[in-house]
């Protein structure tokens, strides 16, 4: 408990506008209980804010973070214990994911609790997990289970006959309708998908003699069609700024620079940044609720 005493020693003074203070040295993260990891972890996000990215200090800060908060991790991932097929490993480290990510995001402006932000981030990385490595398509369960009959029939049937079984054949081999057997042979498709990179009239193992892939004539959301949505819905309220304001604004999130290399360029104080950041956003988000 001797780092939670240090907790209460160094937040005092942040309340105004702190230089970077000396946090305390913690040799195994992991082994904080949640109560004092919450307390650690407001003044680890603190100190964050003021030093600067790529140091000694500041890894070890965003690091310590990451292993005092592991146990976010485990509490979300024991809800998916049964689902898991002995993949509890990967759901771990998929959540850890997860939180760093939250990490890296987390601003104590919000006025919330990292918990509770953190939370939906580690959840939302186990999800991705499980959609995207299992079937490619979401095929009902009933059709997921008679994929499997059919290949073991199929399988029955082709040692037996010496080639390939067709549709009537493993109907009367498996005491069902055609029409059902056609329905969990077309559902097959959507356990594996082929790639996109693949010619046209080609196959996996064959190429097709045409240049042109499924990829040259499909689809695809374009990224940049949300970002500029955003943008338009932002540029009355980026016209209502400062000059250095919206130079600020362009370079931290057009050119994502960071604070310290804005800092330099302006030649003000990484802390400056921050503080001008802060503002900024509140304002724009602001005057976003404002337009809603």
């Amino acid at each position: 408990m001797e780092a939670t005493t240090g907790v209460a020693a160094s937040a005092a003074p942040a309340a105004e506008a702190p230089a970077p203070a000396v946090l305390p040295q913690i040799d195994d993260p992991q082994k904080i209980a949640p109560k004092d990891a919450r307390s650690l972890s407001a003044l680890f996000f603190q100190q964050l804010q003021v030093l600067e990215e790529g140091t000694h200090e500041y890894q070890y800060a965003r690091n310590t973070l990451i292993e005092m908060n592991l146990s976010l991790v485990q509490f979300a991932a024991k809800r998916y214990r049964n689902r898991g097929d002995g993949q509890m490993e990967d759901i771990i480290q998929v959540g850890t994911i997860g939180l760093i990510k939250a990490i890296d995001r987390f601003e104590l402006s919000r006025e919330v609790e990292f918990t509770s932000f953190a939370i939906p981030y580690i959840v939302g990385e186990i999800k991705r997990f499980f959609r995207d490595s299992t079937w490619s398509v979401h095929v009902p369960r009933r059709l997921q289970e008679l994929r499997v009959t059919l290949a073991k029939a199929k399988e029955e049937l082709t040692s037996t006959l010496g080639r390939d079984p067709g549709v009537a054949e493993l109907a009367a081999h498996l005491g069902i309708p055609e029409d059902e057997v056609i329905d969990g042979l077309i559902a097959s498709n959507g356990y594996t998908a082929g790639s996109i990179d693949l010619p046209l009239g080609g196959t996996e193992q064959g190429a097709s003699d045409s240049g042109t892939s499924y990829a040259d004539i499909t689809g695809d959301c374009d990224p940049g069609m949300e970002l500029i949505e955003n943008l338009h819905a932002l540029a009355p309220l980026l016209e209502t700024l400062e000059p250095r304001d919206r130079e600020i604004v362009r370079m931290r999130f057009g050119q994502e620079m960071t604070q310290a290399q804005i800092g330099e360029h302006l030649g003000i104080s990484q802390m400056h940044v921050s503080r001008l950041l802060s503002r900024l956003l509140a304002t724009l988000r602001e005057g976003m609720l404002t337009q809603n």
